[in-house]
């Protein structure tokens, strides 16, 4: 078996509930590196919200954000592929916010911004639904979120709806998946993203995978979520996480361990280290 890049989600895949990544997963990515394996970030968060103990892995040079709209160099801080939102998508995606009142984000230039006015709200009385110190240290506020979308809108990288439960999140599904030229997927219950008509982790590994040199069937994609599905289905080995969810088990090749006991480690020796 001949895997010569594994891509890695990030959160329910290689870091740990609590955000961490685990020194069994750092030994793992870095002996996988010293064998000349390209080990790549390919998760739905933004370029500004990669953790540091993710970013201090010197070994990993490329990680693919905002769920495939991104890759960026790590080493040198380019980017060398940027995929946007149509204007189409993102003015319907704003109508449905504004006339539903709807919780939305936007990620551009690698950075995610919010409303001042939900920052302000979260900062003083937290939220049920996200994690407070996440949102504080990832996301810019600004005083009206859909006018800083106009003004940024042929760089849009990904619109995230947010909603208080799952069964909230359902009563809207079909509008949102409705928006023109836009990809939507979701990375937690709670969540719907839209990202560009062609945007998706799987079409960001291909990119990076023929700028390397590589064919699918030397590519190991690991991943735990809807938004990690295509790029599971894609690759050689596609890997499901035990804590995966969202029907991404089905189209796996394999399961491993869950994101609590070192799932991304054991794959990566089973199928990379040949262990």
């Amino acid at each position: 078996m001949d895997i010569r890049l594994v891509a890695l989600d990030l959160d329910g895949t290689t870091l740990s509930p609590d955000g961490a990544i685990s020194d069994e997963n750092i030994r793992s990515i870095r002996e996988a590196s010293e064998r000349g394996v390209n080990v790549v970030i390919s998760t739905g968060r933004v370029e500004s919200a990669l953790p540091d103990c993710v970013k201090n892995i010197d070994s990993i040079r490329y990680a693919i954000t905002s769920n495939g709209s991104r890759i960026t160099d790590l080493r040198t801080g380019e980017c060398i592929h940027g995929d946007y939102l149509s204007r189409n998508a993102l003015y319907r995606a704003i109508e449905i916010a504004r006339d539903r009142n709807i919780t939305i984000e936007a990620f551009y230039d690698g950075l995610a911004y919010i409303d001042r006015s939900l920052y302000d709200e979260i900062e003083r009385n937290g939220c049920e639904y996200r994690n407070r110190e996440y949102v504080l240290k990832t996301r810019i506020p600004c005083d009206d979120i859909y006018d800083r979308m106009y003004a940024h809108e042929d760089i849009i990288e990904n619109i995230n709806f947010f909603f208080p439960t799952p069964e909230i999140l359902e009563t809207y599904r079909d509008e949102i998946e409705a928006i023109p030229d836009a990809m939507i997927t979701m990375s937690f219950p709670v969540n719907l993203e839209v990202g560009g008509p062609d945007t998706s982790k799987k079409k960001a590994i291909e990119v990076l995978m023929n700028m390397l040199g590589f064919d699918r069937s030397q590519v190991m994609c690991i991943g735990d979520a809807p938004n990690d599905i295509e790029m599971i289905k894609f690759a050689g080995i596609g890997v499901a996480m035990g804590n995966a969810w969202g029907k991404t088990t089905e189209y796996a090749d394999y399961i491993t361990d869950d994101n609590s006991h070192d799932g991304v480690a054991k794959a990566i020796d089973r199928f990379v280290l040949g262990r």
